[in-house]
């Protein structure tokens, strides 16, 4: 019950923080960053796009890690934790296909183009929808568990891929903003901070979502127990 208390609380302040940081980075976005000569307003997508692009990376990174810990240690928390990443991963990656789409169509002037970093992303996207699917139609428990810690683990290779396809061929996509292949002077100081802020923003609300899915999980995991206690004690 304590556990509960917590839990409630932790997501609670989470929910709380994630609706204050989201109507202060909605501020800053539309109010103070300045507006691109060339693209104008459509550029404002980018202080969406580039963080939920790393909050994808970032789940993904978590199933990975979750997939292994759960073939080493068969602990049932670990894969739980890895499907409520990878759940939530792709909510992410979604968005940011969609936001990429929006930002791209006045540069290339098409929704879509087959290039490299667009390409590897719906890859990514497949990927973690092949994983849901996979634990979906998977004959049991177990089964669901082994196979899509499989798909999480080798599925992230396509991770680095996707980070490095604009530096490794040939790409439209704009040079990267952040990591070790950054333009050093990519963007306005005013920018820099407002994307720093939509990090943090999207942060908090990425791990209320974690939070919220791996605990539906964890109950969807005492309510199967439950049932089968009484199965077994019905006969």
């Amino acid at each position: 019950m304590l556990g509960n208390g917590v839990r409630h609380n932790l997501t609670g302040y989470l929910v709380v923080l994630s609706g204050l940081f989201m109507m202060a980075d909605l501020y800053l976005i539309f109010m103070v960053a300045p507006t691109d000569a060339v693209l104008g307003h459509v550029q404002r997508v980018f202080y969406f796009h580039v963080p939920v692009a790393i909050m994808s990376f970032l789940a993904f990174f978590l199933v990975f890690l979750a997939s292994i810990a759960y073939l080493v240690r068969r602990d049932g928390k670990w894969d739980r934790i890895a499907h409520s990443c990878a759940e939530v991963g792709v909510v992410f990656v979604t968005l940011a296909l969609l936001t990429g789409i929006i930002w791209g169509k006045p540069l290339w002037n098409t929704w879509w183009t087959w290039e490299p970093r667009l390409t590897t992303t719906l890859i990514l996207w497949l990927i973690y929808v092949s994983y849901l699917m996979i634990r979906s139609y998977a004959s049991n428990q177990q089964q669901a568990a082994r196979y899509s810690a499989v798909v999480g683990i080798v599925g992230f290779v396509d991770v680095p891929i996707v980070y490095y396809s604009v530096i490794w061929w040939r790409s439209i996509h704009p040079s990267p903003v952040v990591g070790p292949f950054a333009q050093a002077n990519a963007l306005e100081p005013i920018m820099w901070w407002i994307l720093l802020f939509s990090f943090v923003t999207f942060l908090i609300f990425f791990s209320y979502l974690v939070a919220e899915r791996t605990a539906l999980r964890n109950s969807e995991d005492r309510l199967r127990g439950m049932r089968l206690v009484l199965r077994r004690a019905g006969r």
